[in-house]
This record gives C-alpha cells, structure tokens and sequence, in this order.
C-alpha cells in the first residue's frame, strides 16, 4: 500500500477504534484488580488476627504471672516462678509488637499506653512485691497487702482494657471488611459505566472531528511556530518525518523547527552549566581563567584562545594576559590599556567584536602534523555591573555561530561574577594566612590566651555551602537564571551581615583600646613624674596621691585583663567549677558592705530582700555566683543615675522554672534578682547585650563606659551552675536581671561537669581583641630621661584640657601646671565649646577623642567650623589604636597628633612647637 494516500478521517475512526478495544482490555484488566483488592481484604483480616493474638497473649502473660506468683506464694517452691518470669520478660516483646501494628489508630495505640503503667505497676507492687516478701517470709506484710485487695484491682483493670481493646479492634475489623466489600463492588459497576460512555463518546468525537480536525491541526501548527524557541522537554536531537501529503507534514515540519531552535538553546543553557561546574573549589585566579577557556573553545570550535585581566597598575588600568589556548606565544601581546588595540577597544566599548577573512599572516595555528590560518576571530568582553573584568579573545577555522555568539553574551555575567567570588576568596585567604600569623605571636605571649580565629572559617563554610547550593542547582538547567539571581541574593544579605559583625567588632577594639590605654596612660605620666622627681622635691602628700591613682589605673587594667582571661578560659574548657555549701544568709551582707558605698556616692538608695522561705544553704560554686551577682549589681549602680538598686532572694516560680530550665522542675531552684530604676534597655536590644563585645550603646562618644564583656562572662558562668539568666526590661523605667540558680545535687554535679564547653564566639572575639592590642604593644613610648625644656615658653599659657578621665586629668594637669601653665578643664566636647565661645583666649587645647555627650571628632569640627577658629592649635590625644586613626583626627580639624600611652616629653615637645608658631 506504498504511495497510497490515507484520508484523515479513517485515521481517526482507526484511532477511536483502538480505543475502544483497548477500553474492553482495560475492562478485563481492571476486573482483574477487583479480584486483588479482595485478596487485599484478606491481608487486613490476616492484621486484625494478628493484632487479637497478640492482645491475648499479653492477657496469657498476665495470667501467668499471677499464677506463678500465687503457686510461689502459696508453696514457697521457686519452681512455681518460671511461667511468673517467662511471662515478666516476654510480655514486653508481645506488647511493643502489637504497638507497631495499631500505628494507624492513635486511639487504640493511646488506650495500649495507657495499659503499659497499669502492667508495670502491678509487676512492681503486687508481683515482686508478694515474691520479695515470701523470700523473706514476711507473712505480715502479705497478709496486709491481699487484704487490700491491691494486686486484684489491678489485675482487674488490665483485664478490662484489654478485653475493651480486642472488643474495639473485632469492630474495626468488620468495618473494614464490610466497606472494602462494598468498593468492590462499586467498582466494578463504576468502570462497566465508563467503558460503555467511553464507547458512545469515541463514536460522537469520531463524527465531530472528521470534520475539524484539518483546522485544528492548522491551528496547532501555528502555536508549535509561535513558542519555537520556549524550553520544553522533549529529545531535542529527534526529527519529525512524515510521508504522507496532508496537514499532518505541515505538523511535522513546524515541530522540527521547534526542535532546532529548542536544540540551539538547550545546547547553551548545557554549556552554561559546564563551564559553571568548573569554578567549584577553585581559589586562584589563573586556574579559574585556565580552566575556563580550556572549556569553552572546543564548545566554539575554536583554534586558539586568550584570557585577558582587569588589573590596576597605578592609576591606570590595564588588562594582563592570563591564560591563553593552544596558543603557540607568536606574536603576541601580555598587556593592553584601556582602548589600545582590539582588547582594549572591546573593554571601552563594552560589545563584542567579530572578524572573519583575516589576513594570511594573521596568526597560524600548528600540529604535529601542520599549521593553519584561521580566518575567523571574535573578541567579547566580560561585563559584571557595568565594569569590564576580563577579555575573552578566540580564533577559529570556521565561522562563529549565532548559538556561539549568543553564550559568549550570557557567559559574560557568570564568569565575571565567578573572577569576582575567586578574587574574594584569594583575599579571605590572604587575610586567614595574617590572622594565622598574629594568633602564633599571641600564643607565645600568654598560652592562657590562645584561640583561633573563626570568623575566616566562617567566611569559608558560608562559601562551602554557597558552592554547594550552585552545585545543586545545575541539575535544573531550565531554572538557572532564577535560581542564580536567588543566590546572588543569599550572598548580598551574607556580606551585609558580615559587614555589620565586623562593624560590631570595629566598635569594641576602639572602645576596648580606649578602656585599656586610659588607665595606663595615667600610670605612664605619673610614673615618669615620680621618676623625675629628684630626692626631696616633691611633697609626701603629693608622692602619696600619685601612687594611690597609679594604684587604681592598675586594679582596672587588672578587671579589664580578667575579664578577657575570664572569657578566654571558659571558651579553652578550663573553668573549673568547685561545688561547695555556701550560706546565701551572708549573701546579702556582704553585698550590702560592697555596693552601699557606691549608691551612696550617687545618691541612689540600695537593699536587699530575702524570703522567709529561702533556704539558708545553697550547693554551688560560691565564687562564680559572687562574680555574677557583682557584675549585675555593677551595672545596676553604672547605669542608674537616680531611685534605687534592690537585690532581692527567693525561691524561684515554678512557671518560669518550667520555662527557662524544664530539666530542673523537680529540683530546688533560686533566684537573684537584680531590680532598678535606670535607662533600661529596648526590647530590640535585650538579647544582643549577652553576646560577646555587645552594648546597647557601642558607639565611642557612649555616655557609659565598659567593655561590653560582663554580662557575656555572667551568661557562661550561668550556663556552667546549670542555671539561667534572664531580663525585663523598659527604656527609662529601669530594668530586672533575674538569675535562676538550682541547689545542685551530687547528680547534677556530675552532669554538670560533664557539660562545661566554651563560648567559641565570644572568646573568639576576645582572642581578636587580644591581637589588636598586642599588634600595638611596639606603640607604648619607652620613658627615659627627661629633655631639657625652654621652661619660660610655658610660664602663663592658658590650655583648654577636654577629657572624660579624672585619672587623665589629674596626672595632665599636675604635670602642666609645674610647667606654670593655666589649665582649664572640660569633662567632653560640649563643654569645650561652650567654655571656648565665652572665651577664645585659650593658647592651646587637649582634645581627647572618646568621650561621652560629644567625642573629640564633633568638638573638633564645632570649633574649627561653628566657631571658627581655624588658627588655634588642636592636639588630639587618642587611646584608639585603628589604622587610619591620625587620618581621621585630622580631617576632623586636629593641628596634631599623639597617641596614648602619653610620653610627657614628646607631649611638651608638641606643645612647644604650637606654642612657638
């Protein structure tokens, strides 16, 4: 029948004909089925029968039990105890099984557990009781207990749930067999319905489609040509062929178009993926740039290749070869600028240039067996956000396709965006390598201070899984672009997340720096004044006064060191917590005798309350309780400029012991509140303030000094006594820290131990910290003899001291002054100005830069731009140890610059200089 022209309509009324037998077949088939779904009935009856054999055998153990138990009772004879101890170590067994079979009803499986405490309280009380007592022949006690009747009512109750379970579990079983007869049945009717609707409804199509199938085909062709270039999942690589000569060639022939525009893009969205495979794992720049090229010439069927890259060589840019492909180095060029040559011109235009027909001395590619000219070249640049990274240059024998030209224009956003992710993690890695440095000079400093830094780890993990999220994303090639935007997203909100962690570490180093160099600045300048001192020229009083505020510099360096050597051992596990009795009735005396001298000072009114039903023992660490209760009411007195502070005592709610510590409900719990009317703290606020390096206010002009550690080391400590820290709080009402301390027993002693890890983040911080401070150690001035000064350039100068610290203060003024020069004093920026608006005779002002209300920076840009004296000298005095520190000073209107730990001489030095000019 070759050559013979076959009418559409008997196609179709074939097609429905087919249908109709294969409906009769799907007839047969699904009567087939009916017949296994009732082999199915008999499975569930089969479980239901399983699920009855198993209550009853549980109810045999019982039996058993109880039998055992009374032939043992009754004669003495341990034989009698077999079937007892059988049964005692089976029932479990019958019991967990038939637990698993009633998983598909809760309420069966809910009314099994309810049974297991009935069991195991009669095997407790009634079956090892009566056997233990037997032994013993205490006849009394068994009198006693049958008396009761104890072990009959039980036995009694397990009888009746289980005689109830079996009951329920029969009904269900008869359900089920009943409605599974009843879909049988149904079934079978249902789908005799449909084969015949589906016979009369094939014959009906078969008249209405004889006659509109040529339009319809007409109009499917159309669709087919108007999405031919849509993604679709057919065999790209097939090819329609159709002998007939009717609507159906045209059919075919639009669904081949379809399928080769489909191919072209499938082949490119495939190429996409390969070469985005390639930037896993790699972390140089030349492999990534090797590794890509190497790729994407043979996909363009390319000769040759180069790889050209944006770097800056001064203030110019250039692009500098970096990679190249089967590339002989005739002729060639390593470096371009910006518009010389194609390389560069593509890099200012930003387009792709395509060539062919080149010249025959052009560039000749060579074999083993040859060489040969390719005629064709295109150069493409590789565009990230407007920017130019790289140029991409291939040469080719045949001319570049439109698909070629088209992945070259969508490869320039992912491997510009890939130079960039390589060039990022070289510089993590850079930076890891200095951190590894500084940490190995820490560590021979103080072995009690070693950690390791995570935060470049953590930048690699974030990477790691970045990579792996690409990774899983190239199994679904028609969503890359989606899912690629969606990463870039995730990798956007990482950074801005690192930025701000970096900004809070950036805000504690300088606070920290400050905090550190303040009191030892005193120390320096009032030693080196006691050192100058010659024998019997300065007053007692005045040696004694420079001793006693050398003396305090040196107990808060000590704190601050504490604290950082607080931290760090908790986080290297080398806390050790001694559990001991401590009477909590001493408590509040010896907080009173501490903290009432202070409140007084500020005029705040301080007690403490105690329970009447407080006990008068408390086992726990005494000294680590003492160190958290210190450092809240601290913070309480630091931050309370009027009312009062209360430490109150008590036994803990059990509401919020369920809450905060539900592994300690049945144990005695204390709790240490710490109440006051202070600032408070916002609600946004009161879960960083427990972090390491975290304040309400980090900023360097704060009004409230610290360091931003105590409340980080009262949290670990917390954790370690097994307890919890809590707080309440509402800005301007004042704020309630609540510590949550249990009366630990030997067992959660041990626990406890067992349980001590360290804070890995905030000693982190702190061994970060540690390394700031130790890098600036060769910035300590040594002191050493005094220079000779032109005395009478001082004699009479009025200078303007702004600074916050008494202990600065003091030590600059004494020193000043016995120079013959006036010294007026303002405690922060703001009063600075004020005392230089009302007078501007000042010869010259000391401008310490943190500092509350109003730091130095704002002072000083106030009196260089508000007030307008450009002309006066300005030395700034700075404990901030940052790199662009003398920078900043001076952009901010300083004259000078020096840095604290003040040398006194290279001070007078400066001054003189100013003074002169």
């Amino acid at each position: 029948m070759k050559g013979v022209n076959f009418p559409i309509q008997a196609k179709i009324f074939i097609s429905y004909l087919a249908i109709v037998i294969c409906l009769g077949i799907s007839l047969y088939i699904v009567n087939g089925q009916m017949k296994n779904l009732q082999a199915e009935i008999d499975v569930i009856s089969n479980h239901d029968m399983a699920v009855h054999e198993l209550a009853n055998q549980i109810q045999k153990n019982m039996l058993d039990m109880e039998t055992g138990m009374r032939g043992f009772m009754i004669t003495g004879d341990e034989q009698y105890l077999e079937p007892y101890q059988i049964s005692s170590r089976s029932w479990q067994d019958n019991y967990n099984k038939l637990y698993a079979l009633l998983e598909d009803n809760p309420d069966q499986q809910q009314a099994l557990e309810q049974m297991r405490p009935l069991i195991l309280s009669w095997i407790a009380n009634t079956g090892e009781f009566v056997i233990q007592n037997k032994r013993e022949n205490n006849e009394a006690a068994l009198q006693q207990h049958f008396s009761q009747n104890t072990g009959k009512n039980a036995m009694d109750d397990i009888r009746s749930q289980i005689s109830s379970l079996v009951a329920k579990e029969k009904n269900l079983t008869a359900d089920r067999v009943a409605k599974l007869n009843q879909s049988n049945e149904n079934v079978l009717y249902i789908w005799y319905v449909i084969a015949g609707g589906v016979t009369l409804i094939s014959f009906a199509m078969f008249l209405f489609l004889s006659s509109s199938i040529v339009r319809t085909i007409r109009q499917v062709v159309k669709t087919i040509k108007d999405i031919s270039k849509s993604d679709t999942g057919v065999d790209l690589s097939a090819r329609i062929h159709v002998q007939s000569k009717d609507e159906l060639r045209d059919l075919a022939e639009a669904t081949n178009d379809l399928l080769s525009s489909l191919e072209k893009q499938s082949w490119i969205q495939r190429s996409l993926t390969e070469i985005s495979t390639l930037y896993q794992g790699i972390t140089d720049i030349g492999d990534l740039s090797k590794a890509v090229i190497t790729e994407l010439a043979p996909k363009l069927q390319a000769a040759s290749g180069i790889v050209y890259l944006r770097k800056n060589a001064g203030n110019e840019t250039v692009f500098v070869r970096v990679a190249d492909y089967a590339l002989a180095h005739q002729n060639t060029t390593d470096t371009f600028r910006v518009g010389e040559g194609l390389v560069g011109q593509c890099a200012l235009d930003r387009r792709i240039f395509l060539f062919d027909n080149l010249p025959e001395d052009y560039l000749k590619v060579k074999s083993g067996l040859g060489e040969a000219v390719p005629r064709n070249l295109v150069v493409a640049p590789i565009t990230v956000e407007g920017r130019v990274e790289a140029v991409i240059e291939f040469a080719s024998f045949q001319p570049f396709e439109a698909s070629h030209l088209t992945l070259l224009d969508l490869l320039q956003d992912k491997f510009g965006q890939a130079i960039l992710n390589v060039l990022g993690r070289m510089e993590v890695e850079r930076l890891l390598s200095e951190s590894q440095v500084m940490t190995e000079e820490l560590q021979t400093q103080s072995e009690e201070l070693q950690t390791q830094s995570e935060e470049l780890q953590m930048q690699q993990e974030q990477l790691r899984i970045t990579n792996e999220f690409l990774e899983e994303q190239n199994l679904f090639a028609e969503q890359r672009a989606t899912e690629l935007k969606k990463a870039r997203d995730e990798l956007a909100d990482y950074a801005r997340k690192l930025q701000a962690s970096s900004q809070y570490k950036t805000d504690f180093l300088a606070n920290m720096s400050h905090e550190l160099r303040t009191p030892l600045n005193s120390i320096l300048i009032l030693s080196q004044m006691l050192m100058e001192n010659h024998q019997g020229e300065g007053e007692e009083t005045e040696v004694e006064e420079y001793s006693r505020v050398i003396f305090r510099a040196g107990q808060d360096l000590l704190r601050l060191i504490d604290d950082i050597l607080d931290l760090s051992k908790i986080e290297a596990g080398k806390i050790e917590i001694l559990t001991d009795e401590v009477n909590v009735s001493e408590i509040p005396q010896s907080m009173q005798s501490m903290f009432e001298p202070i409140a007084a000072k500020k005029q705040l009114a301080f007690g403490v309350e105690m329970h009447p039903d407080t006990p008068s023992v408390l086992l726990t660490d005494g000294q680590r309780l003492h160190q958290i209760l210190k450092n809240l009411l601290s913070n309480a007195c630091k931050f309370t400029e009027k009312g009062n502070v209360t430490l109150r005592i008590e036994p803990a709610h059990p509401d919020r012991v369920r809450e905060l510590l539900p592994q300690l409900q049945e144990e005695q719990v204390l709790s240490f509140s710490v109440i006051d009317t202070g600032i408070g703290i916002p609600c946004d606020k009161q879960e960083i303030i427990f972090d390491a390096f975290q304040q309400v206010d980090g900023t360097t002009n704060r009004q409230y000094g610290g360091t931003g550690l105590g409340l980080s080391i009262c949290r670990e400590f917390t954790r370690l006594l097994g307890g919890a820290l809590s707080v309440e709080s509402e800005p301007e009402k004042g704020s309630t820290f609540t510590l949550y301390i249990p009366n630990r027993t030997e067992r959660r002693v041990q626990q406890q131990a067992a349980e001590q890890t360290a804070a890995e983040e905030v000693a982190a911080g702190g061994s970060q910290l540690l390394e700031e401070i130790e890098s600036e150690k060769d910035l300590v001035v040594p002191i050493g003899d005094s220079v000779p000064l032109h005395e009478q350039l001082f004699q009479g100068k009025q200078v303007l001291l702004v600074d916050d610290d008494a202990r600065n203060v003091y030590a600059l003024v004494t020193a000043l002054e016995r120079k013959g020069v006036r010294v007026e004093v303002a405690e922060n920026g703001k009063q600075a100005v004020g005392l230089l608006l009302e007078d501007r005779s000042y010869d010259l002002v000391l401008m310490d830069i943190m500092m509350p209300i109003m730091d130095g920076y704002q002072a000083m840009k106030a009196i260089r731009e508000d007030l307008g004296m450009t002309d006066m000298p300005i030395i700034a005095l700075t404990a901030k140890a940052m790199k662009n520190e003398r920078e900043k000073c001076m952009e901010a209107g300083a004259s000078d610059y020096i840095m604290k730990p003040l040398n006194i001489d290279q001070l007078f030095s400066l001054m003189r200089v100013w003074l002169t000019k």
